[in-house]
């Protein structure tokens, strides 16, 4: 080797080793100094490039961030990685946050992988007045389309035949109904955004319902979150990679969609989603800073369509599970629907103040089941005191969503199932406004009451129906979560033995 070439090598390992050293320093001070000199929260001391992620239990995130919120208190901030995020613990702090501030904590963070796969179009990861516009079109189209109202109910009890009959064709014997379920959830979404249903066994709509279930655990993944952390090590990630495979899978669908519906656009009798944001489009085609575009239009199906299938399937995955641990329950259930709707014709939404304990369960069922613990990490929209506090515009902000909703200072029995949480001493529904598994502010899940109106019907028509059993090679049933954006549970087999 010649003495220019070692002199070379040299100079790149000086220049490497300077920028590790400046990174260690800016690390250090940001952790030690920061939190004095901006007046943050308390919270651990991070390390030089990670943080605090050796703190983390990166399979169950909100329960670490639970277990530090005892010792840092109901604010603290936490540094992951290249991130350094507020932590908002509790149902008085996270409302004061979210409802009683609802402007200045509407910002969406900066995430890494959602940035990457979302470009900031749509709804779900976008943020400023794009957000806004999409969510204000989002919601009133979907109440057009019937979103809580009679019209999307009748789209329900429809397809409940359809899920019915497949849970049948299994004749008691145990299955896993994980596509099932998301497929008979996905056609509500799909009857919205694309005017039409699919069947069962059409393999493009399998492919997709597989992409979004795998999607939302891949998300979740202690790989993705060191990505989140650590972009820079991108690279090494192979979640990432089918991250993109599947999110290519739905855009592709939705693009193809959208091409074959422009063809039949009809002004005087738009069939979807997709056909009311394209007139809309059209209107706004003089405008340049319009954002009713085809990217907006493309993400805000996609949001929609992965939100609006895996969330209330997962939430029905758990009913069963629970529904089989807690046999006596699923019985009360039953002799309560029977007692008052009775076994011949299917349960409708305006019996749902004549089904109480029902009522309770299913509420009982989304607060334990807690499916999405971390919620999704907003950002504050400009500086702010809060609490005693200062919050720079732009600090992200992780509302969690588990301490709400097992909040021991709003929960009789926080950490067991148990329905009399929304029962008064009468047997009567109470309402807690500790319940808020869709969130709180204006960041809330835009679909919730449709969401609501398919968990109650679904879960009403299939116990009516049938009696979820454990399958006979399982002598103890856990309810435990797989690792994933969403609480997924980790046993999914059921035995569903028509009644």
């Amino acid at each position: 080797m010649s003495f220019a070439g070692v002199y070379s090598l040299d100079t790149v390992t000086l220049v490497l080793l300077c920028a590790v050293a400046v990174l260690i320093i800016a690390y250090f001070r940001n952790g030690s100094q920061s939190h004095v000199e901006l007046n943050f929260p308390p919270g651990p001391t991070p390390l030089p490039i990670i943080g605090n992620l050796h703190l983390l239990d990166l399979k169950k995130s909100h329960l670490t961030l639970m277990e530090l919120s005892e010792k840092y208190g109901p604010i603290f901030t936490i540094k992951l990685g290249m991130l350094k995020a507020v932590v908002l613990v509790g149902y008085e702090t996270i409302k004061d946050a979210l409802i009683n501030h609802p402007d200045q904590f509407a910002g969406r963070a900066h995430i890494p992988i959602f940035e990457e796969l979302t470009q900031g179009f749509g709804i779900a990861f976008s943020t400023g007045e794009s957000w806004r516009q999409m969510r204000r079109f989002t919601i009133s189209t979907l109440r057009d389309f019937g979103m809580g109202k009679k019209t999307i109910e009748d789209k329900i009890i429809e397809e409940a035949h359809f899920l019915i009959k497949m849970f049948e064709s299994h004749k008691g014997q145990e299955f896993n109904p994980a596509i099932e379920l998301s497929a008979a959830v996905g056609n509500i979404i799909c009857s919205i955004l694309f005017g039409d249903r699919f069947d069962y066994d059409d393999q493009t709509f399998i492919i997709l319902v597989k992409a979004i279930n795998e999607s939302a655990k891949l998300s979740g993944s202690p790989m993705i979150q060191l990505y989140n952390a650590v972009p820079i090590l991108g690279f090494l990630y192979r979640s990432k990679k089918k991250l993109w495979k599947n999110q290519n899978l739905i855009w592709q669908f939705t693009k193809d969609f959208i091409t074959k519906n422009y063809q039949t656009l009809d002004a005087n009798n738009p069939r979807s989603f997709i056909d009311v944001f394209m007139l809309k489009q059209q209107q706004e085609s003089g405008n340049p800073n319009t954002y009713f575009h085809k990217n907006n239009l493309v993400f805000t199906v996609a949001d929609l369509f992965g939100a609006g299938m895996e969330t209330t399937s997962t939430t029905l995955r758990w009913a069963m599970l629970l529904m089989m641990k807690y046999p006596q329950i699923q019985e009360k259930v039953h002799d309560e629907i029977t007692t008052v709707i009775g076994s011949e014709r299917f349960p409708r939404t305006e019996d749902r103040k004549n089904l109480p304990y029902t009522n309770a369960v299913i509420h009982e069922i989304q607060r334990f089941a807690n499916i999405v613990p971390l919620n999704v990490m907003h950002s504050t929209t400009e500086d702010l005191n809060f609490k005693g506090y200062f919050f720079p515009k732009g600090t992200p902000v992780i509302p969690l969503l588990t301490s709400v909703l097992y909040d021991k200072t709003q929960w009789e029995t926080p950490n067991d199932f148990n329905p009399s949480n929304f029962l008064d001493a009468e047997g009567k529904f109470v309402k807690r406004d500790a319940f808020t598994p869709f969130s709180m502010g204006p960041r809330a899940c835009a679909g919730q009451s449709l969401a609501r109106m398919e968990l109650f019907l679904f879960f009403t028509i299939l116990i009516q129906r049938f009696r979820f059993q454990v399958p006979p090679n399982v002598t103890n049933l856990e309810l435990s979560s797989d690792v994933g954006f969403t609480l997924i549970p980790k046993y999914q087999n059921v035995c569903a033995v028509y009644r």
